[in-house]
Order: structure tokens, then sequence, then C-alpha cells
């Protein structure tokens, strides 16, 4: 079963750009990791700043290795110091309705 996570990065008032940027420098290298199906940057509508993350992953496990891979630990120290509070994260479990094409997210 794949996993489907959200993480909310908010920068600190005049770090936004910096933020971006390696948010941004971040996705090609989680896109090569084994297990990523989706890993796509959004922006919060409105007057909000901050930036969101729609992953989905093979399994579990690849989510696990993620969460240690070189590309996470680079962001980490590009990020420090940057941000207004914790990165924020969310796994999510599927409550499938309506279709399946429509009421699920999956590969």
């Amino acid at each position: 079963m794949t996993v489907v996570v959200v993480a909310t990065v908010s920068p600190k008032p005049g770090e936004e750009q910096a933020v971006r940027e390696a948010l941004l420098a971040a996705i090609p290298q989680v896109h090569a990791e084994p297990g990523c199906v989706k890993y796509a940057l959004h922006e919060v509508a409105g007057d909000s700043t901050d930036l969101v993350f729609v992953e989905q992953w093979e399994s579990a496990e690849a989510l696990k290795v993620h969460g240690k891979a070189p590309a996470l630990a680079e962001l980490g120290g590009a990020l420090k110091g940057r941000l207004a509070k914790p990165l924020e994260v969310t796994r999510l479990t599927p409550v499938p309705a309506g279709t399946a094409e429509q009421g699920t997210i999956s590969v």
C-alpha cells in the first residue's frame, strides 16, 4: 500500500526566497530516491508564505529510507535557522469514498 504524506514548511519573515530555493534544489534528488511516486511542492493560497509538499511513497519502508536520505540531510542544513516553526509532517491513511479513481490518491 502506498503512503501519502503532507509536509508544511513555514519560513521566517525575510527567509521566504532562501527557503523556496532550498526546497526546489532538493526536489530532483528526492525524485530519484527509490520508492518516490510523487513529491510535489505547492504554495498555500492567500497571505500565507507556507509551502506544502504532497508526497506519495511506494511503501512505509521507502518513506523511512527517505527520512534518512542525503537529500533531506542537505535540506535540513539549508533550512537551519530559516523556519518560523518546525516542519509539520502528517502521514495520511486513505478513507476511500466515491469512485476508485477520484476517491483515493494512488499509483
